[in-house]
């Protein structure tokens, strides 16, 4: 594992890093989209906003929301009808899984409609669905059928889960429910999740395999030891991060030192003079 230094949040690392769970701030996810100029407003709730400066993306961090649904971002083709595609992270989602989200869009927007909007077509090479799956897969993640009308790919752990679902769905209950067209998960059970998060039918394939990406990089997730007792109990590997070891002293530097002007020496010691005054001495002539 490298050293600890002073950029990495957190004291210990975790693997897998779908049980690191997410952090106590989301500021790594809103940064993408600051960095665009994007401007960020509040409601009197204390939830934060971030909308594309032409209204056709939105991001809201409802912290004080009605459910667990802490991140929904939603795109649209015309600002005044429903949503296009939607995505939700909850509350318990590792940050570093929304960072990629918002990274990719953010690099999406910059591109254009025919970026963040591109529907997923089946048979393209660009935008078949499937190929999210394909980072998941070569990381030997394993196909599975869970139920009639999903294909799923899981960890070789068993406690994560990307879930497609191939049969119709309700467009408005996927922005607003789990019962989406991608589920991701984690835990033992989609029922009980440690975390889930979700993307509607329409969403940019680019934009989930940016996810997939990051839930199956082998690279650890840093976090403070106190914060991982919720899932860490016989599942998580964790390893504490190494205090940073002083440098290795280059040729050059060594040189320095022994080629170093000598400290000048101390000047010499004088004795001190007596203060006892002559006339107090004994006369050694009596």
């Amino acid at each position: 594992m490298p050293p600890h230094d002073d950029t990495i949040d957190g004291d210990t690392y975790v693997l897998p890093r779908h049980l690191a769970l997410a952090t106590l701030s989301g500021d790594s996810a809103l940064e993408p989209l600051l960095r665009l100029g994007w401007p960020l407003t509040y409601d009197e709730g204390g939830n934060l906003y971030l909308s594309a400066p032409d209204g056709s993306v939105r991001l809201g961090y409802l912290s004080e929301g009605p459910d667990d649904g802490l991140w929904r971002i939603n795109a649209y083709e015309d600002v005044f009808a429903a949503p296009t595609w939607g995505a939700c992270f909850n509350d318990r989602c590792p940050t570093e899984f929304v960072t990629a989200f918002t990274t990719a869009l953010a690099a999406a927007y910059e591109q254009g409609t025919d970026a963040y909007l591109a529907k997923p077509v089946r048979g393209s090479i660009e935008s078949d669905f499937f190929l999210a799956f394909v980072p998941l897969m070569r990381r030997n993640w394993q196909i599975d059928h869970p139920r009639w009308g999903v294909f799923a790919v899981g960890s070789s752990d068993g406690l994560a889960t990307v879930e497609y679902t191939t049969c119709d769905l309700d467009p408005a209950a996927e922005l607003t429910t789990r019962e989406a067209r991608w589920h991701l998960w984690a835990g033992n059970s989609p029922e009980r999740p440690l975390w889930y998060a979700t993307a509607s039918t329409d969403t940019s394939t680019a934009l989930v395999r940016a996810v997939t990406e990051s839930v199956c990089d082998p690279t650890p997730l840093s976090r403070w030891r106190q914060e991982t007792h919720t899932y860490a109990e016989g599942l998580a590997q964790l390893t504490p991060i190494l205090p940073l070891d002083p440098p290795t002293p280059t040729p050059l530097d060594v040189r320095r030192i022994v080629f170093r002007d000598p400290a000048p020496l101390p000047p010499a010691s004088v004795p001190r003079r007596s203060t006892t005054s002559r006339s107090a001495l004994p006369d050694p002539c009596r």
